[in-house]
This record gives C-alpha cells, structure tokens and sequence, in this order.
C-alpha cells in the first residue's frame, strides 16, 4: 500500500522530484519530532534520514557557521535566528516548486519580518511566552500585565525564562517598549527595572520551566504556552494569560543550509513535514502549536482550541514575534550576565 501511495504521490506533484534513495542530514532540537515520522518518510521515499539534535540557536549557529560544505540538508531555527542567517549568506532559497505542500501552512505565520515572502524558511512549530499563574494561589483575574510580576507579594514565588531575549524583551514591553528594541538606553532601562524585579524570582528555567510549577516553587512567572498547556493537563489549576502589553511571539522554521549536501532530498524532507497528518503527529509528540492549518483541524478539539497553544487574532496581533537586533545582542548579553550575577 507504501509503494502505490508514493507513486500517486509523483504522479499528482511531479515537481516534487522525490529522490530514490540517498541520504538526508536533519538538525533539530531535541525532542522536536516524531521519531516514527522519520522511519516513515524512509518507507516511502527511500531516503534515510541521519538526525542530528542541539540545544540552543547559539550551538546549531555556530556548528553551521564552519560548516562550508558537505554539511546539513534541513535545519529548525527560531525567528531572530532566521533573520540573522538569512542576512549574512547561510541560508539557501527555497524552491517553491518542490513545495506543493506549503498550501497547508497557516497564512498567519507567513510573510513576517525576518523573512519577508518565506524566500527562506517555513514555519514548523510556533508558540508564545507569556504569563503562568497557579490558580490555587493567584486569581488568574487579578493578573492582567507583565508588571503585576514586580508585585512585592510575589516575594520569591516568581519564574523567568533563561533566555536573555525572552526575559529582555518581557521588561521592554513593560515600559513600552518594542522587545526587538535595539536601543542602549532603552535596553538598559529594561535591565534596571529587571534588577527590582530580582527579590520575587525564585528560579530561571527554560530547560523545563513548567517544573516549578507543579512542584509549587513558584505561583507566577513568565512560561511558553505550550509548557503551560503540558502542565495543566497534570495540574489544572495552572493556566496561562495574555498580558495587555502583548506576549513574545516565536516560530521555528524548516530551512536549508548553503552547506547542503542535497538539495532535493532537503526539499523533499520539509514537503513531508509539510503533509497534514505528518504535521499532526509531530504537533501531538511535541506539545507546541503546529504552523499547519489543515494538521490544526484534524487535532482534538481540547488541543486545537486550548488558548495557551492557539491565541485569538486579538492576543496573536497585540504581541510581537522576535527579530534580529543585530549588534545590539551584545548589549543584551553585557546586561543579562549583570542581572544573573546579581
């Protein structure tokens, strides 16, 4: 039934050009796939995937920026990351026509700053960070802006993200601020009023924030939408809220190294993921929002209508995705050691 299928798979999208056999090298996030997925795309397009993971944007930059050739066919960088690569050369444009399967994206996460016209990269996974609350302690009503984490009552029950940007760009909206903001005085002001915040954290977790939570180390803090979504389903009381400033917005997106070391594997790979019940079972393993719409409709309705993972319009336009601030990042980083060394 695998064989027929992918030749009704050729004949309907003959520029996908699905290669018979070979290799595909696939950078990605721990954790951030299905691992049945990848035998799957084996068994139908004969191509084996060799799977590689990192741990941060920083590692994955900086493995690919000596990597001339002969390197990663598909990788999963996060907004600002994007932008950056795409700017300094490391990033190859995409052949649409092998991408029929673009069509299914959700035009929400399309077309945005740090690529404008997805020449480069397609969405994969998305989320946003914004406010947990344990509604055991805290009335989910009472809390409606990033400054209610400075209240004093809140005396080290408080959790922030590691994540200099995350946490950046949570304090500059709390001024009024753009969390993209490139600004030394801006960025500065942000780390001031970040150091009275200090006396409420109780930890920094990005690893898996959504752990001090349910240990109830802390009552309040800023979280992704999806760790929040996962924790509620062991613990109710844990619920997340849009802050009026706007949340941080992010997207995870399927790009293709210059150092590729084949181009329509690489295509044919981000076509797979690109298939609806492809997207689905990657969405369910992960627990993050998928960029999919048609994979978002086939969802559970628990999951595809959960807030804390799908925003309104209303939340998704008052927030801000992340972007490049270029030569700013080392102000940020001069600040965030300062606050962390506190």
């Amino acid at each position: 039934m695998k064989r027929v299928f992918v030749v009704l798979m050729l004949l309907a999208f003959p520029l996908a050009a699905f290669a018979a056999g070979g290799e595909v090298y696939v950078f990605n996030w721990s954790e951030y796939i299905d691992p049945s997925v990848l035998n799957q795309f084996r068994k139908e397009t004969g191509i084996k995937v060799r799977y590689s993971t990192y741990e941060s944007n920083e590692a994955m930059f900086a493995k690919l920026k000596i990597l001339k050739k002969s390197g990663y066919d598909v990788v999963f960088p996060s907004t600002y990351f994007v932008e950056r690569m795409r700017k300094i050369g490391m990033l190859m444009p995409l052949d649409r026509r092998l991408l029929p399967n673009m069509e299914n994206l959700n035009p929400q996460l399309l077309n945005k700053p740090y690529d404008p016209g997805n020449k480069y990269s397609i969405p994969y996974m998305w989320g946003s960070s914004a406010i947990g609350v344990n509604a055991k302690y805290i009335r989910p009503n009472s809390i409606t802006s990033w400054n209610d984490l400075w209240n004093p009552a809140y005396k080290g029950k408080v959790l922030l993200m590691d994540d200099v940007r995350d946490v950046f760009a949570m304090s500059l909206r709390s001024l009024g601020y753009s969390g993209n903001d490139t600004n030394p005085e801006h960025i500065k002001a942000a780390y001031l009023k970040l150091l009275k915040l200090k006396p409420n954290v109780k930890v920094f977790n990005s690893d898996s924030p959504k752990q001090p939570f349910l240990n109830n180390e802390v009552f309040i803090g800023q979280i992704w939408g999806g760790e929040v979504y996962q924790a509620s389903q062991e613990n109710p009381n844990i619920v997340y809220i849009y802050p009026k400033e706007g949340a941080t917005f992010w997207v995870d997106s399927m790009v293709i190294p210059t150092s590729v070391r084949n181009v329509k594997n690489a295509h044919a790979f981000i076509n797979f993921m690109l298939r609806p019940d492809i997207a689905k079972k990657n969405c369910e393993y992960v627990g993050y929002a998928t960029a999919n719409r048609k994979a978002q409709a086939m969802l559970d309705p628990k999951a595809r209508n959960n807030k804390a993972v799908y925003p309104d319009l209303e939340d998704l336009n008052r927030g801000e995705f992340q972007s490049d601030v270029g030569d700013a990042i080392i102000v940020y980083e001069k600040y965030w050691e300062m606050l962390k060394t506190h």
